[in-house]
């Protein structure tokens, strides 16, 4: 049985990406995108631009999750097209490279652990921390993990806490984040002007929400199920939290593919230098990786991690609001 340091070396082989394959799905993606945006602002029957509309929310979701493995290194490193492609799609989706990276890599490297800066993931309390909170501080901490606030993620997460916050943090260090928000209100004030409303609802507003929502809903999802487990920071180890924190989403064929298998992200965690395609092989070829905690996108899993609130440590578990003052 393969564990620690063994597991991790276990799938280095996996990290080793095909340049073709990463340019193909990369490049064929970007342009299902960029179809579906001109077929959501220029298609004049509403059903038709609907479906264009929903569809590049979706493909949104794939490409971002591309972008993602890029500035994870996992593929196309070092190329300067690929740079720029991507730089230019950081700001397009209001996670500009800059904040999205280190945002990003410091919640790799603190996932799950209790006692750390809820930087780039959403804030975790135990119970005894929560209870010695002041009123407006639950609050406050409530309504970061209320449904609403995640599934608004266009303007939580993205508007908000990606390009307003960050640069407000460090205008110098997070510039790139004012200009991904200047040219995204400009963007919407010209389509809205020169081709009108409903070339912005379903070219702009609906695509962003739906990407936005799934995003940031996934984010929240795969750290924040009935089964995870957070440790102190003296107990934590890097490679237990990626396999006890992180869970395997199960899903369908379809939105396995406009999630690019992010919900393999017990594998992505574990090792995030592997390419996305590769991270079915790797969960084929190593039976440890096999034995997972798991949630999904049904109505049950969903409600079940939207209840959880803060960390028993009496109990090792997540608990609901209910179960806070018991």
């Amino acid at each position: 049985m393969l564990s620690g340091k063994e597991l991790i070396l276990a799938t280095k082989p996996f990290t080793k990406e095909v340049r073709s394959k990463s340019w193909l799905y990369a490049l064929s993606t970007l342009f299902m995108v960029i179809c579906g945006l001109y077929g959501s602002l220029y298609i004049h029957f509403l059903p038709l631009k609907l479906l264009c509309s929903i569809l590049t929310g979706l493909l949104i979701v794939r490409m971002f999750v591309i972008y993602h493995d890029h500035q994870h290194h996992a593929i196309l490193y070092k190329s300067k097209l690929a740079n720029f492609i991507m730089t230019i799609f950081g700001i397009f989706v209001l996670a500009p490279t800059s904040i999205w990276k280190r945002s990003h890599d410091y919640h790799h490297n603190h996932n799950s652990k209790l006692f750390s800066a809820s930087i780039g993931s959403y804030p975790i309390v135990t119970r005894t921390k929560f209870l010695a909170m002041s009123t407006g501080e639950k609050r406050i901490y409530l309504l970061t993990r209320h449904p609403i606030t995640i599934l608004l993620g266009y303007f939580s997460m993205f508007i908000f806490g990606m390009c307003i916050s960050s640069f407000v943090s460090s205008p110098k260090k997070h510039f790139d984040s004012l200009i991904a928000l200047v040219l995204h209100i400009t963007l919407s004030v010209l389509v809205f002007y020169f081709i009108g409303w409903q070339a912005w609802l379903f070219g702009i507003f609906i695509p962003f929400s739906i990407a936005c929502c799934i995003g940031a809903y996934l984010f929240y999802a795969q750290h924040n199920f009935p089964t995870v487990n957070f440790a102190t920071n003296s107990d934590w180890k890097y490679e237990v939290a990626a396999l006890q924190s992180s869970s395997f989403m199960l899903m369908n064929p379809v939105m396995k593919w406009f999630t690019a298998n992010i919900g393999y992200h017990h594998i992505h965690h574990l090792n995030s230098r592997i390419p996305f395609y590769r991270l079915p092989e790797v969960m084929a070829a190593i039976p440890e990786l096999q034995k997972v905690k798991t949630t999904s996108l049904s109505i049950k899993d969903v409600r079940a991690c939207f209840k959880l609130k803060v960390w028993d440590a009496d109990t090792n578990r997540m608990i609901g609001h209910k179960d806070i003052a018991r």
